[in-house]
C-alpha cells in the first residue's frame, strides 16, 4: 500500500538523519497549490547545537530556506510525499533510495553505493552572495565600504539587503528575451539596486543590459552618473525627472522600490504603457486607498477589522496592492506578490512582480467583477491606477 511505502521511505530518512549518513534529499514533480514552487532540497544541519532538517524551497525566481526540528520535518515530509510531490531521492553514504508515486501507487528502488562521505552539518558559515568582491568604487561611493575596501559595520545590513535584491531581480531580468534589456528604475534615489544589478549582470552573469535611473533630485542624478563613470559602467545612467513625465517607450523592464503612495501606480502605468515584459514594484505608503476607506462605507462585517488605526493601515495596504495586482492582470500580466527582504530591514517589504503573458485564457469580465467587488467591500470609490488606465 502507498501509506506503508511512504512510511518505509520516511524510516530510511529518519535513520540516515540519526546516524549522520544523510547526504541529501530532493523532492520533485510538484503538483500542489503553491504557485511557482518547483522542488525542495533537504539536508541535515546543526545550528546552535540543535540538529535540524534544512529545507530549501526552490521557486521560479527565488529560494526560501526553512529549518525544522525532526518531528515537524518528518510530518511535513509525510504530507509532501502523500499529496504534493511525485518523486523523491534520498542519498546516504551507503545507498540511494528513490521514491516514485503515480496516483495511489508508490514504488521504491534502492541502490547501494560506496565511498561516499556525508557533508558537513555546520551552519555557521559565510553566506552565498551574488556580489562578493567589496573593492568596487560604487560600494565606497554609496557608503557601503570604508577606505580599506571592507564593508562597514554599520552597513552590513544594507549590503545583505542589496545582495538579496540582486538574487531576486537578476533571474527576472535574465528571463527577458531581449538581447540587451532596457531597464528603467523609477525613483532611483541613490541607485543601490541599479549599481548592484548592473555590476552583477555585466561582471558575473555576462548579460549585457542598459539601466536608467529616473530621479527627481538633481544632486542624486549627478552623483549617480559620476559614480557610474568612475566604475566604468557605460550602460548605467541617471536622468532627472518625475516618474509620470519620463518617456519609458522601449522599456523591457520597469521597476520602482518604495515609490511613495500613488508614485508606485505611476511606475506601474509607465510599464503597462511601454508594454514592458517585466514590471516589479515594492510599494510604500498606501494613503490614497486608506483615505477612501476611512471616508467610505466598508461592509458592516469588516468593522471589527477596521476599527483600530494600525489594522486599518494594514488592510489599506492589502486592498491597494490587491487592486494593483488585478489591474495588472487586466492589462495582460501574470502577477506574483511576495516578501522580498526581511522586515528587519524595512516593514515595506512586499514585492509585486508582473510578467507580461497576454491574456493566457483570463476572463476580462471576471477580473473587472473582482475589482468592483473588492472596492465595494472596502468602501473604495476608485483606485488611482484605474484613472491612469482610463477605466
Amino acid at each position: 500500500m502507498s501509506t506503508e511505502r511512504i512510511e518505509e521511505f520516511l524510516t530510511a530518512v529518519k535513520a540516515a538523519f540519526a546516524g549522520n549518513t544523510l547526504v541529501g534529499l530532493k523532492l520533485g514533480g510538484y503538483h500542489g497549490s503553491e504557485a511557482d514552487l518547483k522542488s525542495i532540497d533537504i539536508k541535515k544541519i546543526v545550528a546552535k547545537g540543535v540538529e535540524k532538517f534544512s529545507f530549501t524551497f526552490h521557486y521560479k525566481t527565488r529560494d526560501i530556506i526553512k529549518n525544522q526540528i525532526q518531528p515537524e520535518a518528518l510530518g511535513n515530509l509525510r504530507t509532501a510525499l502523500r499529496d504534493e510531490f511525485r518523486s523523491a531521492r534520498l542519498a546516504t553514504t551507503e545507498f540511494d533510495l528513490t521514491f516514485e508515486r503515480n496516483g495511489d501507487k508508490v514504488r521504491l528502488k534502492r541502490s547501494e553505493v560506496t565511498g561516499r562521505a556525508a557533508p558537513s552539518t555546520g551552519h555557521d558559515r559565510a553566506k552565498n552572495r551574488p556580489l562578493t568582491a567589496t573593492d568596487k568604487p560604487w560600494l565606497h561611493a554609496l557608503g557601503i565600504t570604508g577606505k580599506d575596501g571592507q564593508v562597514r559595520n554599520d552597513a552590513q545590513d544594507k549590503f545583505r539587503q542589496i545582495n538579496k535584491m540582486v538574487e531576486i531581480f537578476a533571474p527576472l531580468i535574465q528571463a527577458i528575451k531581449a538581447d540587451k534589456p532596457r531597464i528603467i528604475d523609477m525613483g532611483a534615489g541613490k541607485g543601490y539596486l541599479d549599481f548592484a544589478l548592473y555590476d552583477y549582470l555585466a561582471n558575473v552573469a555576462n548579460r549585457p543590459a542598459e539601466i536608467i535611473g529616473v530621479e527627481l533630485r538633481d544632486k542624486l542624478v549627478a552623483d549617480g552618473n559620476a559614480t557610474a563613470a568612475a566604475s566604468g559602467f557605460t550602460g548605467l545612467s541617471f536622468v532627472p525627472g518625475t516618474i509620470l513625465d519620463y518617456d519609458a517607450a522601449g522599456a523591457d523592464a520597469v521597476i520602482a522600490l518604495h515609490a511613495c503612495d500613488t508614485a508606485t501606480d505611476d511606475a506601474i502605468y509607465q510599464g503597462i504603457k511601454a508594454g514592458a515584459a517585466l514590471i516589479a514594484v515594492a510599494p510604500c505608503c498606501h494613503k490614497q486607498i486608506r483615505r477612501q476607506m476611512e471616508a467610505g462605507k466598508p461592509a458592516t462585517e469588516l468593522g471589527v477589522l477596521l476599527r483600530h488605526g494600525i489594522f486599518l493601515e494594514r488592510q489599506a495596504e492589502m486592498v491597494t496592492d490587491t487592486l494593483r495586482a488585478l489591474l495588472l492582470e487586466l492589462s495582460g500580466y501574470r502577477v506574483k506578490v511576495f516578501e522580498f527582504v526581511s522586515d528587519a530591514h524595512t516593514p515595506k517589504n512586499n514585492l509585486v512582480v508582473a510578467e507580461k503573458d497576454g491574456w493566457a485564457g483570463r476572463d476580462r469580465d471576471a477580473v473587472l467583477k473582482q475589482i468592483a467587488e473588492t472596492k465595494a467591500l472596502f468602501g473604495v470609490e476608485r483606485h488611482y491606477l484605474e484613472g491612469l488606465l482610463g477605466l
